[in-house]
């Protein structure tokens, strides 16, 4: 299931969707606020061009809305109905969560977006 040349695993990781080989991120940890969005220009292994076009990566902003409101009901679902918190505790443990994935939901937006139009491709070189 995660294993490479599938693209749950470039999606999670934060490689290259086309070679695998190279996280697009200068910095792998999220975590650190400063450049959680520092992408390289190309891959250094199939030197792929992460951004596409200019202003590639405004539709992501598409994909993390969704991804912000699946984990917000998931999120729901599992305070209020399985361990049944009140309604404001519920919108308080939505909200603790948001923060706290903040910097992943970033990275994973902009990973699905590139991923919906860039393959794997194993026999790619850098010529």
């Amino acid at each position: 299931m995660l294993k490479k040349g599938s693209k749950l695993y470039s999606i999670l990781t934060g490689t290259c969707p086309k070679c695998m080989n190279e996280s697009m991120y200068v910095d792998k940890n999220p975590y650190h606020l400063g450049s959680v969005l520092k992408m390289h220009e190309n891959c250094s292994h199939c030197g792929l061009k992460y951004q596409i076009e200019p202003s590639f990566f405004y539709g992501a902003m598409y994909v993390s809305y969704g991804v912000n409101v699946a984990i917000g009901i998931g999120t729901f679902i599992v305070s209020y109905l399985m361990l049944k918190a009140s309604i404001q505790t519920s919108f308080i443990a939505i909200i603790a969560t948001m923060i706290v994935l903040y910097p992943l939901v970033l990275r994973w937006s902009r990973n699905i977006y590139i991923n919906m139009f860039v393959s794997y491709d194993p026999t790619t070189k850098k010529d």
